[in-house]
């Protein structure tokens, strides 16, 4: 990892040097534009209104405008800014972890210590870890003053930046506003729900099925050339109909009954799932593998029409013919 940032942690007289790394990634399979009849590239370029020039990135300056003047703002006024100048996080109050609304987590970040000794970084987590707080702290990055809560994670310190409190809208739902009543039988039976579905939480038991899927289809194409979809690569979709209406204290029954009868591990019946709206849990990255490869590899250009796609069912035994036809 690199880092992004460098300053140093402070409450009261103790300072911390540290060195601030990005605590997470993205892992979407990479897309970008192409015309959709030759597969051209779409690219997207920064011109001058008034010269018609394209401009570089390192030619480009921010500036604000109220209606009728502009304010232009150099990289250099922003970076003479105090707040952007200063390096430090300041520790502003140690507060309750659980009084930190998990809706204000916004980004994450590694804290590594930066200097000769880490007896600094050691004595701040220790003392985190010790009396239960969160520090919630101040620092400036990237032109913005941030406000984040300083916390302990594998015995590193992890920063995590919150949104500002007028950031954070306010619920408010006329639906919610009328009464319901709600019976103790359907209060138990639920909670008998709950408890069967109970379980310690493994983030590695679950995985990004549309990325797996979109990978897969990826890859299908490349083996098989630019004549399958996305129906012959994953198969027919059923189509989704209106949800059915059930009621509450019979979804939550058959909800019951279905994950009694195949185990608290296994996943619900179609009927206990539609029911509650509750959601199996995901299982495991499936290998990669489609059944969609077996279908004929007949390859087609660019602007072949659709209608002349191999059909999904062909006979596995005709495909030596499918490609030499393709060739």
């Amino acid at each position: 990892m690199r880092a992004i940032w460098k300053g140093a942690v402070t409450f009261g007289l103790v300072n911390v040097p540290v060195k601030l790394y990005s605590g997470t990634e993205d892992h979407d399979v990479p897309l970008h534009q192409v015309h959709d009849k030759d597969g051209g590239r779409i690219r997207y370029r920064r011109v001058c209104e008034i010269d018609g020039e394209e401009v570089s990135y390192q030619s480009i300056d921010r500036a604000y405008d109220d209606g009728e003047r502009t304010v232009v703002l150099s990289k250099e006024d922003l970076a003479s800014l105090p707040a952007e100048a200063n390096r430090e996080i300041e520790v502003v109050e140690f507060v309750p972890t659980d009084q930190i609304d998990p809706i204000m987590f916004d980004r994450t970040y590694y804290l590594e210590p930066d200097s000769k000794s880490p007896k600094a970084y050691v004595l701040l987590r220790r003392t985190l870890e010790e009396t239960d707080r969160t520090a919630v702290v101040k620092f400036a990055l990237r032109q913005r003053t941030r406000l984040a809560a300083l916390r302990v994670r594998d015995e590193v310190l992890v920063l995590q930046t919150l949104l500002w409190a007028d950031e954070v809208r306010e619920a408010d739902f006329p639906s919610l506003d009328g009464s319901v009543t709600v019976s103790d039988r359907e209060l138990a039976m639920s909670a008998q729900l709950v408890e069967s579905y109970e379980a310690d939480f493994t983030p590695d038991e679950y995985a990004d099925e549309y990325q797996v899927q979109l990978r897969q289809l990826i890859e299908a194409k490349i083996e098989q050339g630019d004549a399958l979809d996305t129906a012959e690569t994953f198969g027919e979709q059923p189509e989704k109909g209106d949800a059915e209406v059930i009621d509450l204290m019979e979804a939550l029954r058959r909800s019951v009954k279905g994950s009694k009868s195949s185990g608290a591990t296994s996943s619900t019946d179609d009927s206990g799932a539609k029911g509650t709206g509750e959601k199996p849990r995901t299982s495991k990255a499936p290998a990669k593998k489609t059944p969609a490869k077996k279908a004929p590899a007949k390859k087609a250009a660019a602007k072949k029409p659709a209608a002349a796609k191999a059909p999904a069912k062909k006979p596995a035994a005709k495909k030596p013919a499918a490609r030499k036809k393709a060739g």
